[in-house]
């Protein structure tokens, strides 16, 4: 397993489960420093990043970035895939889609969380998974002609009611073919799992991406989920990917992201 922390570059989001917030200079100089792998990128847009720029800072601290998130398109823009409005849903597959090309520059994957939207009003459940499933399958053959993985992370019932648990996400994900990925977000799991360890077993090849947050969203060790049963089924299916930082930057972020770093380092072993 490869180490990873979260950086956030969206302004309006400050203060949210990121845990460096200060520009990628910093954080690169930060992630380097305690000895992460990569970084994750939480982007207004594609546009927002200087690829040159940010090539040169991966070089000099010998890091990668693991993914992309697409969240800005939300928050700044309102978009999602599952909007009433065409419109709006052409917009958001424009917008990921931008994403996947800033993606393909970096080997990195793109991930879609908040963006997938919602059931509510005129958009009943079954219009808003045709929708989403609409969607992904455009993009995902956009991301197989530039080898990106598209990350599907499931939220927890607070913040979507259309894919909660990992026997609802499996038979969704699997049709839309071998580059969307789930991604894992043990923070989500622990309100909607029984048993994280084994919706981990259950799900196998299809996880892509992990995201380590404890059950209060502080960073690993700062709550009450116990990670041992969760890191022994990770490598119980073989998973080599990345396990992400993406928690509150409790108490601040250089303290959260040593506690993670810490955290990983003794789970993985």
């Amino acid at each position: 397993m490869k180490s990873c922390v979260t950086v956030s570059l969206l302004t309006e989001a400050r203060g949210g489960p990121f845990i460096l917030w200060d520009g990628l200079e910093k954080a690169c100089e930060s992630a380097a420093r305690l000895g992460f792998d990569a970084i994750e990128i939480f982007a207004p847009g594609p546009d927002a990043i200087d690829v040159p720029e940010l090539k040169k800072l991966l070089a000099t601290h010998r890091l990668s970035v693991a993914a992309f998130g697409t969240g800005g398109g939300w928050i700044r823009h309102k978009l999602t895939l599952t909007s009433p409005s065409a419109e709006v849903r052409a917009r958001g597959i424009e917008f990921i889609s931008g994403m996947i090309h800033l993606a393909s520059q970096f080997n990195a994957a793109v991930i879609v969380g908040s963006m997938q939207g919602r059931f509510e009003g005129e958009v009943s459940r079954t219009d808003a998974l045709n929708h989403l499933g609409s969607a992904l399958a455009k993009l995902a053959e956009m991301a197989g002609e530039k080898r990106v993985t598209i990350l599907y992370e499931h939220l927890n019932r607070y913040e979507t009611n259309l894919l909660n648990r990992i026997e609802d996400v499996l038979p969704f994900v699997k049709p839309l073919g071998a580059n969307v990925k789930i991604l894992a977000d043990l923070f989500h799991m622990s309100i909607e799992e029984s048993n994280i360890a084994d919706a981990i077993r259950a799900a196998g090849s299809q996880i892509g991406h992990v995201h380590l947050a404890d059950s209060n969203r502080r960073p690993a060790g700062l709550g009450h989920t116990d990670f041992k049963p969760v890191f022994a089924a990770l490598k119980e299916i073989g998973y080599g990917g990345y396990v992400s930082a993406e928690a509150f930057p409790y108490p601040n972020p250089e303290a959260a992201a040593e506690q993670t770093i810490r955290a990983i380092r003794t789970l993985a072993k």
